[in-house]
């Protein structure tokens, strides 16, 4: 079978690799939709991460049809569509450092449990769609981090496919109002369509006096403050912290969810006097799944959130589109129903 594997600094290639053998514990998946995510990019250009570096497998956005199930697998079937947990695993996170990824004709899922492992979805469901619900995920960790209560404003820093799922988890959780900032109009455009109250323009708003006439002003030690509860970092940009520092009254949480390649100066009397809370997000300890009710559900809505489908002999393409700035929201990979 066809692979896409980082082969050193700054290069992946498809190459061919032995179709698995399926255990009586396991499953065989074979691929149909696999979202392409930044840390792919990154993934590349360091030539991957140990133990594998120079030969490391892509992909851990993956959805696809089970064609092989082993002799002591309940549960599961062969032609369910299926979602797949890529750290069920913790010691080998699948696309993430592990010896397999889901860039790939077919995919092995070891010691196969549904709900654990895997997840069944309808059929209706488009492939590209339910590649989404990884990242989604993601999204939904960061929004339950957050802790919402029923009423809530909100705010989002970036329009990428986690700040506009972070929209969609917030809606799921309560949130009353939720505003989304961007440099970038089309972002902000695809925000509203998928259900943000409103959008602030950071090139050319003032935003915390957006924030403060769409919130209201909050109640803090220096004037100034906008009523929103909540800020979360879906950019990863210094400027992104320092607004929301700027901006945040007594008892606000800030969330981090993106990646800050810098460290980011914070003060922290500004912190303590105002009684911020500032968390960290990473991965779905318990959302992986979570969120595909609400995949399921409202699948037309998430299906916006992609740009770009690129079919697997094309994957170098679909690799590049996402690594550049500015060229594709969110990039899946699909695959041809003869692999």
């Amino acid at each position: 079978m066809k692979a896409s594997v980082v082969v050193g600094p700054g290069t992946a290639e498809v190459v061919d690799v032995p179709r698995p053998d399926v255990g009586p514990a396991d499953v065989l998946i074979r691929m149909r939709a696999c979202g392409v995510c930044g840390s792919d990019g990154f993934y590349i250009s360091i030539g991957g991460v140990p133990p594998r570096q120079g030969r490391m497998p892509l992909g851990h956005e993956p959805a696809g049809e089970i064609v092989e199930v082993g002799a002591d697998v309940t549960g599961l079937a062969v032609g369910d569509h299926v979602v797949i947990n890529p750290m069920a695993r913790a010691s080998n996170i699948i696309g993430n450092g592990g010896d397999s990824g889901a860039l790939a004709d077919y995919l092995l899922i070891e010691n196969a449990v549904r709900g654990v492992s895997v997840e069944v979805i309808p059929d209706h469901i488009p492939w590209e769609v339910a590649a989404l619900n990884e990242p989604m995920a993601v999204a939904r960790h960061a929004a339950n981090r957050c802790k919402p209560r029923p009423g809530d404003k909100v705010v989002i820093f970036g329009a990428g496919p986690i700040g506009l799922g972070a929209v969609l988890a917030f809606k799921a959780l309560g949130a009353s109002h939720i505003v989304v900032a961007d440099l970038i109009p089309a972002r902000l455009d695809k925000a509203l369509q998928i259900g943000a109250d409103a959008v602030i323009n950071s090139a050319d708003d003032d935003v915390i006096a957006k924030l403060v006439e769409l919130h209201g002003t909050g109640d803090a030690m220096f004037g100034g403050r906008a009523g929103t509860h909540i800020y979360l970092d879906a950019a990863g940009v210094p400027a992104v912290i320092n607004t929301a520092l700027a901006a945040a009254q007594r008892g606000a949480t800030i969330g981090v969810v993106a990646v800050h390649k810098e460290p980011v100066p914070i003060e922290f009397i500004n912190v303590m006097s105002n009684e911020i809370t500032i968390l960290g997000s990473i991965g779905y300890p318990d959302e992986i799944f979570e969120v595909t009710r609400d995949l399921v559900e409202n699948w037309a809505t998430y299906r916006l959130i992609v740009s770009h489908t690129v079919p697997f002999g094309d994957v170098d393409e679909a690799l590049r589109l996402a690594s550049t700035p500015g060229a594709a929201d969110k990039v899946v990979v699909t695959f041809p129903d003869d692999a």
